[in-house]
């Protein structure tokens, strides 16, 4: 997946689960401040991040970390990096 596609997929993520419109997923939007999601939404986001990305992020120490809709996107764009690397 490229940049482009990974935001598109965080993006659907949260309009489909948290109903919130696109015009506001911009990526120095807060989670939890500006985009209003709770500590259980945020259950809510992993599971369907996981699903999406097809990842398990309970272990991932770096997902605490994040603050912004930009962290999220970065997150997985580095993630996307990490799988397509050779296996050395």
């Amino acid at each position: 997946m490229n940049r482009e596609e990974i935001v598109a997929a965080i993006n659907s993520i949260f309009i489909e689960q948290f109903e919130i419109s696109e015009d506001k997923l911009m990526p120095d939007k807060e989670i939890f401040n500006d985009l209003g999601l709770d500590s259980l939404d945020i259950v809510d986001l992993m599971v369907g991040l996981q699903r999406r990305f097809g990842v398990s992020l309970r272990e991932n120490e770096e997902i605490r970390k994040i603050v912004t809709l930009g962290d999220v996107y970065e997150f997985f764009v580095r993630l996307e990096a990490k799988r397509g690397e050779p296996k050395t």
